[in-house]
């Protein structure tokens, strides 16, 4: 056997090694390096040599493109949750959307999350603020607690991840340091996808209601971790919510009309909140610190994703694999969405996917003469799609939060997710093509 193909083989079994010690809880941090050890056993590589080579190099090169921006929005979405202005903001929503009824109670917290992450708020934070929400209106309604992850994910997913024109994630960030593009690249192309998961997820909830009911499902109190049922603004007085809103309309407003960097903008939003909330803030030097800390391991797990995929990328068996990708029949943009998916699906990881193929792919799609803006969108929605498998720590660390388990509720994760995304790039892709065909 020549060394091209078992390089092939240990890329291969090293993605299945990442994804069967990640499913038993063993973090990316530890993995990532080991998978890399696998590959360099099969290249015939260096074992130290690709450790501290290509997988060093891919490590450091994303932290410095994204550790401001990761620390910056850190410390935002806590400056956000400790003034109480995200509890405010979700609080304020729900009175406008409604309450009166299962349906419209998932559309609510849907719709609140979406405001939230838009608004420049991380997952984590929003999880710990909608939960306390939540609960007690699927309570109220006595509607099965499982159903509140087809809200959570719709709301938190592809629409403010990466489809949403001049979305503030990190997700919709990065192509910007690679290629010539903006954070409002491609709007028309996200707008069409965002009708599709929309129309796709009120099906789906449709659905889920009724085949709830069908099989007699009821509301069952669910065991809650890390603080995820208490309400620790029970007894504070919450910020005025268009106050609330100010700092998140700051930082969009600065990202995409006065075209600050990310950094800039995230900065402005964070001093605009301790402006406002001064009082609000028990202790603003531990919220500060939190802020910091909180930055630590969202970024050193996706600098491991992407140190392992330039490893791989160093082996001879890449070249094969990236040979297949870009030859793939059809338009070159189809195989860049099936790498970016393969690559976030593996990695479970929509951030790690997308460095390792902005790495080492997106210069020779562009060399094909795709449009950036066309990139830009595709990569990112294609991030966005199956990097909610069983195995991302986004998918594990929600579920535990909210009390919930993979087999009684990851199936809403699968379909309003990954399900409504892919339905999205089938519908915008061929759109994409058409609007950006020269």
């Amino acid at each position: 056997m020549d060394m091209t193909t078992l390089s092939l083989i240990g890329i291969f079994v090293s993605l299945a090694f990442i994804i069967f010690l990640a499913l038993r809880g063993v973090g990316i941090i530890v993995i990532a390096p080991l998978a890399v050890v696998v590959v360099s056993l099969f290249s015939g590589m260096d074992v130290l040599g690709t450790l501290s080579g290509p997988y060093m190099k891919g490590f450091v090169n994303y932290a410095g493109k994204f550790y401001l921006i990761f620390l910056t929005a850190a410390m935002f979405g806590k400056f956000m949750e400790d003034s109480g202005a995200a509890r405010a903001i979700a609080e304020g929503l729900l009175k406008v959307v409604g309450r009166g009824s299962a349906f419209t109670v998932m559309v609510s917290i849907a719709v609140i999350c979406m405001i939230l992450t838009l608004g420049g708020v991380s997952l984590f934070v929003v999880i710990f603020a909608i939960v306390p929400i939540a609960r007690p209106l699927f309570k109220e309604l006595n509607i099965p607690w499982h159903l509140f992850m087809a809200s959570f994910m719709f709301g938190n997913g592809a629409i403010t991840m990466c489809m949403m024109p001049g979305t503030p994630s990190v997700l919709n960030i990065m192509p910007t340091k690679y290629m010539a593009s903006t954070p409002m690249a491609a709007p028309i192309i996200g707008l069409a996808g965002i009708a599709v998961v929309v129309l796709f997820n009120i099906w789906y909830f449709k659905r889920e209601i009724k085949k709830s009911k069908d099989r007699g499902e009821v509301y069952e109190e669910p065991q809650l971790m890390g603080g995820g049922g208490s309400d620790q603004y029970a007894d504070r007085k919450l910020p005025n919510i268009w106050l609330s809103l100010l700092p998140p309309v700051c930082l969009i407003l600065s990202l995409n009309v006065l075209k600050v960097d990310i950094v800039w903008a995230l900065v402005i939003g964070s001093v605009v909140a301790i402006a406002a909330f001064w009082p609000q803030y028990k202790n603003l030097m531990d919220t500060i610190n939190k802020g910091a800390l909180n930055t630590v391991v969202p970024v050193i797990n996706t600098c491991a994703d992407v140190g392992y995929g330039m490893a791989v990328a160093a082996s001879a068996g890449f070249a094969v694999v990236s040979d297949i990708l870009l030859n793939l029949p059809g338009h070159p943009i189809v195989s860049l969405s099936v790498a970016v998916n393969l690559m976030a699906g593996i990695t479970g990881s929509a951030s790690g996917g997308l460095g390792i193929v902005l790495e080492t792919l997106a210069p020779k799609y562009l060399a094909l003469g795709l449009s950036p803006e066309l990139v830009h969108r595709i990569a990112v929605i294609s991030a966005g799609t199956f990097d909610a498998l069983p195995h991302n720590g986004v998918v594990i660390t929600s579920l535990a939060v909210c009390g919930l388990t993979h087999k009684n509720a990851y199936r809403h994760i699968w379909m309003t997710h990954c399900m409504a995304t892919l339905a999205a790039l089938v519908v915008i892709i061929p759109l994409g093509i058409m609007i950006y065909s020269k």
